[in-house]
């Protein structure tokens, strides 16, 4: 069994410290984390762009479980696991639009809201009940353009962990946005030194001079709820040049919003445009970044310069942290680091991540 007893949270920021290296660096702990957090927590599989018609569907993966989300006959999202009941082969692949799903061995043939329809050959078997056959069903919801499912059957509703999320943007037609580019990217670091850096704005002046200009450094806080945070960042106002700024027309009370949701889904909020970000582990020190740009804006001319210019933006962002997460994966297998302290002004997003981790791994 892992030994968890070298991290006892200290709620007290003042006092606290980060979780230790080898929470980092060990390849035994991935193993649990899948188990007590990705297994029991919302994750981001798809849009809902992709499932908006009848007989719509796409398939995707948990933790490499093969799922398959549909749009019923009946207009009802669904989602379950892409596994024939019978010699557990697949009922779906990629996306598309079918009246029914349909397995790949032998034929097998599932309504879209998963029961078993047909079974080819099937005749003289004994004791067996078509309809205690159908497909398993996984949890299933939505939040603005995005589709997320829980393997849990027990997991509290989507709305239980977006909070006061749900509120602050409603004023926002975040379903009405549409996606216009995705850029993955592999990066050679633990899935948490990702969140880490995501969670606090504490290296901006070091790290991103470009967003640094952008954001109004001082009036940047972070705010903790129970399973998500939010960073609000004022964006600064233009004095004389406007030179180098991506937003040199600012209104007053303009700021960019990044909202993370527990364990590893966040949502940015500029004026001009809206991003996803999925963190998912490839291993115990290689991550994979899903980044989707999200914009109201359409066609070509300006409106397309535009969004070039708004992702070519985040890029650059995303390239600086992508240095600062490897540099720091290294650090943290040197034989001279274990635990570190936390700015009490700067880190309390970091923080809360590392008493939720804690929370998820020893409870």
């Amino acid at each position: 069994m892992l030994d968890l007893s070298d991290f006892q949270f200290e709620p007290n920021l003042a006092r606290a410290t980060t979780m230790p290296a080898r929470w980092y660096i060990e390849p035994a702990f991935l193993a649990l984390e899948k188990e007590k957090i990705f297994a029991r927590t919302w994750q981001a599989v798809g849009r809902i762009d992709e499932v908006a018609r009848v007989g719509d569907f796409f398939t995707c993966e948990v933790l490499g479980e093969p799922l398959v989300v549909t749009r019923g006959t009946d207009s009802t999202l669904r989602a379950f696991y892409n596994v024939c009941r019978h010699r557990a082969g697949n009922v779906a692949a990629g996306k598309g639009n079918r009246k029914s799903l349909q397995c790949r061995y032998h034929g097998w043939t599932y309504a879209l809201d998963g029961h078993l329809m047909t079974t080819p050959e099937f005749e003289g078997v004994e004791d067996f009940d078509k309809s205690c056959y159908g497909l398993h069903p996984v949890r299933v919801e939505t939040w603005g353009p995005f589709v997320f499912v829980n393997l849990d059957p027990a997991a509290a509703p989507l709305a239980a962990t977006l909070g006061v999320i749900l509120d602050e943007t409603v004023h926002i037609p975040l379903a009405e946005m549409r996606p216009v580019e995705r850029r993955d990217y592999v990066i050679d670091c633990n899935w948490k030194v990702y969140i880490d850096n995501y969670l606090e704005g504490y290296h901006l002046p070091i790290a991103h001079p470009g967003l640094y200009r952008e954001l109004d450094y001082e009036n940047y806080k972070v705010e903790t709820h129970r399973y998500h945070s939010r960073q609000l960042a004022p964006l600064r106002p233009v004095t004389g040049s406007s030179a180098g700024r991506r937003y040199a027309d600012v209104r007053p009370d303009e700021e960019v919003l990044y909202y993370w949701v527990y364990p590893n889904f966040m949502v940015n909020i500029y004026p001009d445009n809206m991003s996803s970000n999925i963190i998912l582990p490839m291993g115990h020190d290689k991550t994979l970044t899903i980044f989707e740009w999200y914009f109201h804006e359409g066609g070509g001319g300006e409106a397309w310069e535009g969004v070039q210019q708004a992702v070519a933006f985040s890029d650059e962002i995303q390239q600086e942290d992508i240095v600062i997460c490897e540099n720091v994966q290294r650090g943290l297998a040197s034989r001279v680091y274990s635990q570190g302290r936390f700015s009490a002004k700067r880190e309390n997003g970091v923080h809360h991540f590392h008493s939720l981790v804690h929370e998820s791994l020893t409870h």
